[in-house]
């Protein structure tokens, strides 16, 4: 299974949702991606949607207190509600 990767959208100050979310980064085939950063429940939104159409396997999100919390996968080895130790670099 590929290295989980990491899609950083977080903001640090006030945004609009006209504000474009980063590039995807590359994503092996059938990898996992974890979505973090601080940001509206919105731009955690827009950034699924783009995901949805990308190469990734599986999508967690980040939260500090738990870890990667996977919310969607299609590959095996990962499943919906999955907690994962898992740090953003």
């Amino acid at each position: 299974m590929p290295d989980p990767v990491f899609y950083s959208i977080g903001v640090d100050r006030p945004v609009t949702p006209e504000e474009p979310l980063p590039p995807l980064p590359p994503i092996p085939r059938g990898a996992l991606v974890v979505i973090e950063g601080r940001a509206p429940i919105w731009r955690y939104g827009l950034a699924f949607h783009r995901l949805h159409g990308s190469a990734a396997g599986a999508v967690a999100v980040y939260d500090p207190r738990l870890g990667a919390v996977v919310v969607a996968s299609h590959v095996t080895g990962y499943t919906e509600g999955q907690v994962l130790d898992l740090e953003p670099p």
